[in-house]
């Protein structure tokens, strides 16, 4: 497969369904996959995180101080 080139949903299907892709059967890391939020294990939960993806981790902190500075200007008083 090409640097930029798309991974076929058999491709995706695959890397999720590989348990060396799951480190203590719930954290997703795979360099290879570009996701930063792929599937979790179990679809219909929704998503979870690429730890192999250096973008997720921002994701992860960036959301993290949303909700923080959100905390502190909404319960203030």
């Amino acid at each position: 497969m090409e640097q930029n080139e798309k991974p076929s949903e058999e491709t995706l299907e695959n890397w999720h369904k590989d348990p060396n892709n799951w480190k203590l059967g719930i954290f997703y890391y795979n360099k290879l996959d570009k996701r930063i939020f792929p599937p979790k294990k179990l679809r219909a939960f929704g998503w979870t995180v690429n730890f192999a993806n250096p973008f997720s981790i921002l994701a992860i902190l960036a959301i993290i101080i949303v909700v923080l500075l959100i905390q502190l200007f909404v319960f203030k008083h």
